[in-house]
């Protein structure tokens, strides 16, 4: 019962006595989230088109789509900020679309860091656990853990104007996870941050979720990083979620031309059928080359969009089976990768990366060459 208990008040954002705090375990920290048939308008543009989608506990999920998707939407939904026009969204089976923002209980990670100026880093990832009316001792113990963790307890005592962008996004960072919150939402956390220290962060993230267990909601419209971070991700279009997966399925067999396009760099190529045996489909291109490529559920009618990602693509000197020549109408050096533009002798572009290696030159413009693919390389589209 007392277990009961304190998990309620933690979800709804109440202050948590240290006996409270003690009774909870790392596999009961991550919250269960329902999003039912949810709907947000503005006036007659819809954000938020019935969208549903169920989080397991302590999955980290990412919401992945271009400007105007319904991804930022759907979070500030989830955090409070905006009230949403029909559906339901439950944590741990309970409602809270009528819960205010503050009782929620969720740990909120902004793009702006959005840190108090004139408190100190210590101050600053301590703020929640003192609105929240803990102890001292406590407050002082799990700032200090958390510091420690995201690797900031030298910097304690400094004021955010006196650290790096990436020292204060990792301040923000703890102050959101400080009162071990069941649910955390990051809003593009990363997007101000140069490559370098946006890469070694998204590590970081992920340990700390590995670490902490709670249930993480991240909205990115970088598909890198969605791919390197998220258990699942949830591609967005137009105030719809357009497929739900694990990042490989995403980028291995996505379900429309917008995921393969979307997500990575494709080459999609308009076939004719000509065969069908099971989940394999014969196809011919344009030009007249027949190969076999995987389909999910088989393909209706005669025609077919095929993806073969560039890095699938091998190339040949000359001729080889299932091979079919090609023009080189750009070639790029782009350090540990080559990115080579071909041409088909029927017109369609296709793009290829592969690894620069010591015996291999970049070839020049106009190089004619043959390219081949293997059926496991490209899939279907449905």
């Amino acid at each position: 019962m007392a277990e009961t208990m304190a998990r309620r008040e933690m979800r709804l954002g109440k202050p948590v006595t240290a006996a409270a705090e003690t009774i909870r375990s790392p596999d009961t920290i991550g919250a269960g989230i329902a999003i039912r048939d949810v709907v947000k308008k503005y006036g007659a543009f819809v954000a938020a088109d019935r969208i549903s989608l169920d989080i397991e506990p302590g999955e980290f999920i990412t919401l992945l789509g271009p400007s105007g998707s319904g991804k930022t939407t759907l979070l500030n939904l989830l955090a409070g900020f905006q009230t949403i026009d029909g559906g339901q969204i439950l944590v741990d089976g309970a409602p809270i679309q009528n819960v205010p923002t503050h009782r929620r209980g969720f740990g909120m990670v902004f793009q702006s860091y959005a840190l108090f100026p004139n408190m100190t880093v210590a101050q600053n990832v301590g703020f929640p656990m003192r609105m929240a009316r803990m102890d001292r001792a406590t407050t002082d113990r799990r700032v200090a853990e958390t510091l420690e963790m995201m690797r900031l307890s030298e910097h304690a005592a400094k004021l955010p104007a006196q650290m790096s962008g990436g020292q204060q996004q990792r301040v923000a960072i703890a102050r959101a996870i400080v009162m071990r919150p069941r649910v955390v939402l990051m809003d593009e956390p990363l997007s101000a941050l140069d490559r370098r220290l946006r890469e070694s962060i998204q590590i970081e993230i992920r340990d700390l979720h590995q670490t902490i267990g709670s249930t993480i909601l991240f909205v990115t419209h970088d598909q890198s990083e969605a791919l390197t971070m998220s258990d699942r991700i949830a591609v967005m279009d137009a105030g719809h979620i357009v497929q739900v997966a694990r990042p490989a399925e995403i980028y291995r067999r996505p379900q429309s031309r917008f995921v393969a396009g979307f997500v990575g760099e494709s080459n999609l190529i308009d076939t004719q059928v000509v065969g069908r045996n099971g989940r394999m489909v014969t196809l011919r291109t344009p030009g007249g080359h027949i190969f076999e490529a995987e389909s999910r559920n088989g393909v209706q009618g005669d025609k077919a969009t095929v993806l073969v990602r560039p890095e699938r693509i091998a190339l040949h000197d000359g001729p080889v089976p299932c091979s079919l020549p090609a023009t080189v109408t750009s070639a790029l050096f782009l350090g540990e990768l080559l990115r080579i533009e071909v041409v088909l002798d029927d017109g369609q572009t296709l793009l290829i990366r592969c690894p620069d290696i010591a015996a291999r030159d970049l070839p020049p413009v106009g190089t004619r060459l043959h390219i081949s693919w293997g059926a496991g390389e490209s899939w279907v589209l449905s």
